[in-house]
């Protein structure tokens, strides 16, 4: 049995490159559709996509979206445009303000920040953290918001409330996906998903936003090794060295601070080491923990697995229609 180190997760990404290749044409032949779309974050996993597409079907069938809003970081954009003018492909700027805007997502998310801290106004800054998973506790979200003199608060977020900031918010990601949806429609694509292993396998993600697509080249690909691949890739040493974040609050916030219980490198090799049936005290010793910390971690991967269970079901029917199902 192999140590558990980082190095159970090294990936041999010539071979992996030409298998996803395969796939994606596959797939494009299977759904009769000329290309792909997807939208262009700046991140990692969306420009591997980009890069993976572009490898295995040329850059004339791969078209990508910028999608900021006003919550974005000021660089997404750039960093996404760098992406496609590096891999040569067409790609078009959509700000998605104006619309999550006319639907209420601010107004909605806004509501319930005031219904915690009553001075919230547009001109603050905020962001949701997670807290109580590494504890052996319930998972709990706290509100951390920064007033325009430059001052941090911070309280538990009652459950109301939470949900109607998370329900808001996720405005954001079902628009994005409406939008490229069109494009695929107009262009006869289909529409790639960008979402890794730690995030599929977690839940990490909207049901008919960024969950939705036709094809999810990366989902059984671990984030350690998609950064693997956006090295062998060639891509911008940016995009090669950024950190996960979720983009979707004004304030910086990372995916761990806002979902996973660490940074992706070890919660990476904890969910390895799950799925392989590793014992929590060998965990431990890899990653400098308690073995009670090693097992409240493993109990939490369940605990997601059980919440975001809906995320990946499909439409619940009365009984199984035979000549249209898989």
């Amino acid at each position: 049995m192999s140590a558990l180190t980082p190095d159970v997760l090294a990936l041999d990404c010539e071979a992996e490159v030409a298998r996803i290749g395969r796939h994606l044409v596959d797939s494009l032949r299977g759904f009769h559709k000329r290309g792909v779309v997807l939208g262009l974050s700046g991140g990692v996993d969306s420009s591997v996509c980009a890069a993976l597409a572009v490898h295995a079907l040329g850059p004339k069938k791969v078209f990508g979206l910028l999608m900021p809003e006003r919550d974005s970081s000021a660089g997404s954009a750039d960093q996404g445009q760098l992406v496609a003018e590096q891999l040569g492909i067409g790609f078009q700027l959509e700000n998605i303000g104006p619309t999550v805007e006319a639907i209420g997502c601010y107004r909605w998310r806004d509501e319930a920040m005031r219904a915690v801290f009553p001075g919230y106004t547009e001109q603050w800054k905020s962001k949701i953290a997670i807290a109580g998973g590494m504890e052996g506790r319930i998972n709990f979200f706290k509100l951390i918001v920064q007033s325009p003199d430059g001052q941090l608060h911070e309280a538990r977020l009652p459950l109301r409330e939470y949900l109607q900031i998370v329900a808001a918010t996720n405005h954001k990601q079902r628009i994005r996906k409406t939008v490229e949806y069109f494009h695929a429609d107009r262009l006869n694509y289909a529409v790639i998903g960008t979402p890794n292993r730690l995030e599929y396998d977690q839940g990490f993600f909207v049901k008919n936003g960024d969950g939705a697509a036709d094809i999810k080249p990366i989902a059984h690909l671990y984030k350690t090794q998609v950064y693997a691949l956006a090295r062998h890739l060639r891509l911008p040493e940016a995009v090669c060295a950024a950190m996960p974040t979720t983009d979707t609050y004004s304030l910086q916030q990372g995916q761990d601070e806002f979902y996973f219980a660490l940074p992706y490198p070890q919660m990476d090799l904890a969910l390895w080491a799950h799925n392989h049936h590793r014992p929590a005290g060998e965990l431990a010793q890899a990653l400098n923990l308690t073995e009670a910390q090693a097992q409240h971690l493993y109990t939490d991967i369940e605990a997601k697995r059980r919440a975001t269970h809906y995320l990946h079901a499909r439409p619940a029917l009365v009984e199984p229609i035979p000549q249209v199902s898989d």
